[in-house]
């Protein structure tokens, strides 16, 4: 199936832009600043569009630079006026050509298998329904994916993760599953989600709901006084969770709110006896090595007209690092287990940092004042951890975290287990998010049929021909969705700050070159202070040392430095925020 997409001919090259309308032709100036031309757009080829719309174009004819002549092209789409609620969002979707829309045959397929639990359903699983589990996420989230039970008995812990059953609805080749995998994860942007799965089966049938019965695969692991998972099953079930809750709430009931308390008191034994085991297996992970990236996170907040109204922060709290440690451990379980069975699956592999990047940090580090050892061998993932120790408190804290990460490789699935260095694990896959992730619905596939003594050779031969190119379009579409989810955030912080011309900001230097120093204020807004807007000296810059110094006073700035800053610009079409130092 990929492989025949792949050999499709290359398609014309599309581009979003405002069109400008002449009396006999018009424009298309693209919103990528990068493209220094205009799409010459002849009359009949305008697919109705008026001046100042916000539209989807195809280059059809290319520039002829000899003869002077511009691209020429066609309007696909009219997204709307380009002031128009939500069009600048759609227009980043376009540009990346992320699908948004559902065919009529996929959302009927969809509704045709949305259907309640039934007693075929049913059987052959374990039944869990009267286990007492929850879901615990965000106050907004609708598709929930993931929930979590604990028992405790002679001081061993019986920790449940349990994941929607959602290959159960999506046969793979089916339309629902070819859609999936064009998509590879749900994507999400500052007004609107674009999700892998139909509404029908994201929202519904596959979405955990309280008090309804669901399918699920879970996997089921005892766990010892000290931390070491000492058994554990990994089992199709039908399950029924009992709370709906949201990090907010437990947190609370964590810190012994006695409102909150009061509120979910039958829960409350499980959810205290969660909160230390999270705490006892984040120490085990740092222990073994594995970083822990803490720097500041936000979430945008806008109008009913698309406008951002504040910029909030994201606080990583007890309640979502007890949802991450639970759902590592069951991604490292699950890897584990099918990786010594040596049967086909599908990996989250980290591998170790350049050398060249971690000789680079180790130079960064030391003009901020910390260490980090470097040597010969290949660096150890405790080593990023003590340097992440060393900042934590500092002003520096969120820098050195951002330059640490930079400085190592990106994560990608593999059909091999490579490990993952960040984690320090050995093994590592994901298996918690088939909603929205399509290498946890691939493996969920995997698993399923070992379970039931179906993944003979030939099936085993099936995915072994197949993974490989399963995981690099999951690469692909994983990228995609990220740079449009970047570029969104960027565009709506920039139209934050129009709104806040004039006014003083405090905020860390997160970044030095030639031609100025970028500040990274508390509320995560970035923005460039360019060397000519820095008084009273010729400023040059020392690139060994990653700093700026004047060349009359010796006034130097250098990464981690906090400064007070005036906003002089900004602009939504740019995507760029300007300062002055105040």
């Amino acid at each position: 199936m990929i492989e025949q997409q792949n050999k499709e001919k290359p398609k014309n090259l599309k581009i979003v832009g405002v069109y400008e309308q002449s009396k006999n032709y018009g424009f298309v100036v693209p919103d990528n600043r990068k493209l220094s031309e205009d799409i010459f757009i002849p009359k009949e080829k305008t697919n109705g569009a008026s001046d100042g719309q916000k539209v989807l174009a195809e280059i059809t004819v290319q520039a002829d630079h000899a003869m002077r002549k511009s691209p020429e092209g066609a309007i696909l789409e009219v997204l709307g006026d380009a002031n128009e609620p939500g069009i600048d969002i759609l227009a980043v979707v376009r540009n990346y050509e992320l699908p948004d829309a559902f065919t009529e045959k996929e959302l009927r397929q969809a509704e045709r298998v949305a259907k309640d639990v039934s007693e075929a359903d049913r059987a052959g699983r374990m039944d869990l329904r009267e286990v007492q589990m929850v879901t615990i996420d965000g106050e907004d989230a609708k598709d929930l994916d993931d929930a979590v039970s604990l028992s405790v008995e002679n001081g061993v812990y019986e920790l449940g993760v349990h994941i929607a059953d959602v290959s159960n609805y999506v046969q793979e080749y089916s339309a629902l599953d070819r859609e999936a995998l064009k998509r590879g994860t749900s994507v999400y942007l500052p007004d609107r989600v674009i999700p892998m799965l139909p509404k029908a089966l994201s929202n519904g049938i596959c979405s955990l709901n309280e008090g309804e019965d669901r399918l699920a695969l879970s996997c089921l692991m005892q766990i010892d006084a000290s931390g070491a998972v000492t058994d554990y099953r990994i089992v199709e079930s039908v399950i029924r969770v009992n709370k709906r809750m949201t990090y907010t709430e437990v947190k609370e009931i964590l810190e012994n709110d006695d409102l909150y308390i009061e509120a979910f008191r039958s829960l409350v034994p499980m959810l205290k006896n969660m909160g230390e085991l999270a705490k006892l297996l984040r120490e085990n992970r740092k222990k073994r090595g594995s970083i822990d990236f803490d720097f500041p996170e936000s979430k945008l907040v806008l109008d009913d007209a698309g406008c951002p109204v504040d910029i909030k922060p994201y606080e990583r709290n007890a309640a979502t690092k007890l949802i991450e440690e639970f759902m590592l451990l069951a991604n490292e379980t699950v890897a584990q287990h099918f990786y010594w069975l040596d049967i086909p699956f599908l990996y989250r592999s980290h591998e170790s940092p350049e050398q060249e990047k971690i000789v680079k940090l180790a130079f960064m580090m030391r003009n901020m004042g910390f260490t980090i050892k470097t040597g010969k061998e290949e660096i150890h993932p405790k080593e990023i951890q003590k340097l992440l120790w060393q900042a934590e408190g500092s002003e520096s804290e969120a820098v050195v975290s951002r330059l640490a990460l930079r400085s190592m490789r990106q994560a990608r699935y593999t059909s091999a287990s490579l490990g993952h260095f960040g984690l320090a694990s050995r093994y590592y896959c994901h298996f918690t998010s088939p909603i929205r992730r399509y290498p946890d619905l691939q493996i969920h596939r995997i698993i399923k049929q070992y379970l039931r003594g179906k993944l003979d050779e030939e099936k085993q031969t099936h995915y072994r021909e197949i993974l490989d190119a399963v995981a690099e379009q999951c690469c692909v579409t994983e990228r995609r969705a990220v740079e449009a989810e970047r570029e969104c955030t960027k565009m709506k912080k920039a139209q934050y700050m129009e709104e806040h011309i004039g006014e003083c900001y405090s905020g860390v230097v997160s970044g030095v070159n030639s031609f100025g120093i970028y500040v990274e204020l508390d509320n995560t807004v970035e923005g460039l202070v360019s060397v000519y807007d820095l008084p009273g000296d010729f400023y040059r810059y020392e690139e060994n040392a990653y700093r700026l110094v004047g060349e009359r006073t010796g006034k130097t700035f250098s990464l981690g430095q906090r400064l007070t800053v005036e906003v002089k610009n900004a602009s939504k079409i740019t995507k760029y925020v300007d300062f002055t130092l105040a």
